[in-house]
């Protein structure tokens, strides 16, 4: 790598932290990295909707001992900085030069869908990164046949499937290494098997802790298949991918891909692109969600690049600077993607776009990490309020139960500020941190997103069920998200872990 490289790449990562930093300043907690922050505590081989290396980022966060998103973004930052690098190697490996580096980053930079994934503490920003590693290796051992390569694409396969399942996905494509002479041929005499036999010993306590839960992932798959991935048409996944990667992208970037990797004469990257192929199928009879596959149009931008570098930039010089400012026009759709305006700023130039009629709210948006720190400090002042409404009797041994984990996620994560006693919650993977056995104190304090009618959920269990405070959210996308609220439940009818046995079939509801 030379020093303009070098120079070329110092300079997207430094504009792509920008980016994040301001993001950081802008907004809070999007919901699912409360659950996230928490399994740090919990470090296990597994959890119920994923699996276990997100908890060992969120362990070494959890170190520092803050509550702020600057410090519980850190590593997607980092993680975000080596998908640039990562995109840039690439790009030199395929012999790319430094204009064909300055427009794959600035297609990285544009695409609102990217910024977003790569924002938030989620499996999502983790598996990218390692996604577009793996392919990187996969490349080199395509072009080389270096056994070094396939034991690295070896290393980080795994690392990818530890953090997100979704890997899965880019392990079928790899399949595509048996379909050419050439490199089935280089596996066998390299024995891959041993390969093949590492990744397998690497992820069985995963898979074994799995068996010993009764497959929650399996669990959760159905419960959204239900909920969501049976609702998803594929015309409508490609409608939303091409629109979150930016269609300057979509139109500049992947499509010369795609042609790049059919007229290629090279045979290496004929394996590469029918791996893509395998991948991006997969995903789509499947109906992955469009930002599932947010890591092969990453896989694909190097691509992009090296067709323009090959057919235009080295016959047509001048070519390069009208397309870069194509491509920089598509900066005006970032705001779409993550909170670079505060929230009133957000309200003003960009909501009028993507504005949600949402029955009883005042306005619907769609990321709520624009609002969440404003909820949460609304809510956990609500509960503050009720609890020291207690007795003291009742303040001594009560208990907050949050419906959901990101409920029960904010009060472990903000609770003591408030003075708050200690919550727990059978959503999700919170369900085995959730007290199992012993007594249930006589009030408990529950908290659901409904109005005063969401009792109903509560009174099986108690004699009594008050709702005592409403807590309103002007800024919620879904009817059903508009208020929580707070009850008083006394009187348990059974004991913890007669309950915990009641949700142990329910846990994703």
């Amino acid at each position: 790598m030379d020093r303009n490289s070098k120079i070329i790449i110092s300079i997207f990562c430094l504009i792509k932290l920008t980016i994040h930093l301001i993001a950081d300043h802008n907004s809070g907690f999007q919901g699912d990295e409360l659950m996230h922050i928490e399994t740090g505590n919990h470090l296990n081989f597994g959890y119920m909707e994923f699996p276990p290396l997100i908890a060992v980022i969120a362990f070494v966060q959890n170190l520092l001992g803050a509550d702020s998103t600057f410090v519980q973004h850190v590593f997607p930052h980092i993680c975000s900085i080596l998908i640039i690098i990562f995109v840039a190697k690439t790009i030199l490996l395929l012999d790319g030069k430094e204009k064909a580096l300055i427009l794959a980053l600035l297609a990285v930079i544009i695409a609102p869908g990217f910024e977003r994934s790569q924002q938030l503490l989620q499996p999502v920003v983790f598996s990218q990164l390692f996604w577009l590693i793996s392919f990187y290796y996969l490349l080199a051992y395509c072009k080389k046949l270096n056994n070094k390569y396939l034991w690295l694409l070896t290393l980080f396969s795994i690392c990818g499937f530890l953090f997100k399942y979704d890997s899965v996905f880019f392990i079928v494509g790899l399949s595509c290494l048996l379909f050419f002479k050439r490199t089935k041929d280089a596996l066998i005499h390299q024995k891959f098997w041993k390969n093949i036999l590492v990744f397998f010993i690497a992820i069985t306590p995963n898979i074994i802790w799995q068996f010993q839960n009764n497959l929650p992932f399996f669990q959760m798959m159905e419960r959204l298949k239900e909920t969501q991935l049976e609702k998803l048409e594929r015309g409508d996944i490609l409608v939303d991918l091409f629109i979150s990667i930016n269609p300057l992208n979509a139109v500049f970037i992947v499509l010369p891909a795609i042609l790049f990797l059919v007229m290629t004469k090279q045979k290496f990257l004929k394996v590469i692109g029918l791996g893509i192929l395998f991948s991006f199928t997969a995903l789509l009879v499947n109906k992955g969600k469009a930002y599932y596959f947010y890591p092969i149009i990453l896989t694909l931008i190097p691509f992009g690049a090296i067709f323009w570098q090959n057919y235009f930039f080295e016959r047509s010089k001048w070519s390069f600077y009208p397309l870069c400012a194509v491509l920089l026009s598509g900066f005006v759709l970032v705001p779409f993607g993550m909170a670079v305006y505060p929230l009133n700023k957000y309200i003003a130039h960009i909501y009028p776009y993507e504005a949600l009629d949402v029955k009883g709210g005042r306005y619907g948006i769609r990321f709520e990490e624009y609002y969440s720190d404003e909820k949460w400090d609304k809510t956990l002042s609500a509960i503050k309020t009720v609890y020291d409404s207690l007795s003291t009797v009742e303040k001594a041994h009560a208990l907050i139960w949050g419906k959901h984990y990101s409920q029960a996620g904010i009060l472990k994560l903000r609770g003591k500020k408030y003075d708050l006693p200690d919550a727990f919650s059978y959503h999700g993977s919170f369900y085995n941190w959730a007290p199992d056995r012993g007594e249930i104190p006589e009030t408990i304090i529950a908290l659901r997103e409904s109005k005063a009618d969401g009792k109903d959920f509560f009174e099986p269990y108690f004699k009594t069920v008050i709702p005592v405070r409403t807590v309103y959210n002007a800024y919620a996308k879904k009817e059903d998200e508009l208020y929580q609220t707070i009850f008083i439940c006394k009187e348990p009818k059974q004991d913890f872990q007669q309950l915990k046995q009641e949700f142990s079939k329910r846990i994703f509801e």
